[in-house]
């Protein structure tokens, strides 16, 4: 039987035939879905003044620019369109959703229940902490986690997450083992300790897009091949590339496998 082909993750791209054409094109089956805030595929060209004009909404969310009312706003308008993608075309769609960090474990557990449990979603996340606080105000989601048949969550663990920023989440993890994350973008240029971490601890689940280097993704695959999931961070990543590289420094056929598909269809039980 063939193997699935699953993106672990992708961000909304408007319009969504647009997205389904990319994932063909790339040979991907599904896809988990991620809420967004900048629409770069929107940008007029790849100039920096244009893409620079549609990321100013996310910086000024992770520099602290709005009120905590208008990122919650905010928040459930992406929610809202992430669900209309994901049944524009449900076969081809799963999807992880976001919470706002800062609540207490009685309002996260409620937002929980409501906007990720609530919509089917299979996931926790994407996370892109600004500062080391932020990542232990994550607390209060792995708590909320645990009472969901422990979702995974995904955090981004790339810049501006710093390496204690990245040993503040690995401390979470240790405290709440029965939780899966997933260490979005493999720590960056921290790969080697996040890759180390993945090793000893079972939950810990490394994404391979925006790799640092293509050794870090032939370093994932040689050391730890079931914990390593194929995503192309589209609209930022291209998914056939991503693809490419892994099938590129893979080890073998049936660790590309694994890294293609198959972690991720048992992980979320897709």
């Amino acid at each position: 039987m063939k193997t699935m082909i699953v993106d672990s993750h992708q961000h909304v791209m408007l319009p969504t035939s647009m997205q389904v054409k990319k994932m063909d094109d790339a040979g991907v089956d599904k896809a988990i879905l991620f809420t967004t805030t900048p629409h770069v595929e929107r940008a007029e060209s790849a100039t920096l003044a244009a893409i620079g004009a549609e990321m100013q909404v996310l910086y000024q969310l992770l520099f602290g620019s709005y009120s905590p009312e208008a990122r919650t706003s905010k928040m459930k308008d992406t929610i809202l369109e992430l669900n209309q993608a994901i049944q524009t075309a449900p076969d081809r769609f799963c999807g992880f959703g976001p919470v706002p960090l800062g609540l207490s474990e009685q309002a996260t557990a409620e937002w929980v229940a409501e906007h990720i449990a609530g919509n089917g979603f299979k996931g926790i996340g994407e996370f892109t902490p600004g500062s080391e606080t932020q990542i232990e105000q994550l607390e209060p989601v792995f708590k909320a986690s645990e009472d969901y048949h422990s979702l995974p969550i995904w955090v981004h663990t790339f810049n501006p997450v710093t390496l204690n920023g990245i040993k503040i989440l690995m401390g979470l993890c240790r405290k709440y083992p029965a939780v899966p994350v997933i260490f979005g973008h493999m720590g960056g240029s921290n790969w080697m300790e996040v890759i180390a971490f993945a090793k000893e601890h079972g939950q810990a689940y490394l994404d391979l897009s925006a790799a640092f280097t293509p050794l870090s993704v032939k370093t994932a695959l040689t050391e730890v091949p079931e914990k390593c999931l194929f995503g192309s961070d589209a609209p930022f990543g291209e998914p056939q590339l991503c693809r490419q590289l892994i099938e590129f420094v893979s080890p073998s056929h049936s660790v590309t496998e694994l890294a293609l598909g198959g972690n991720i269809e048992r992980l979320l039980q897709i």
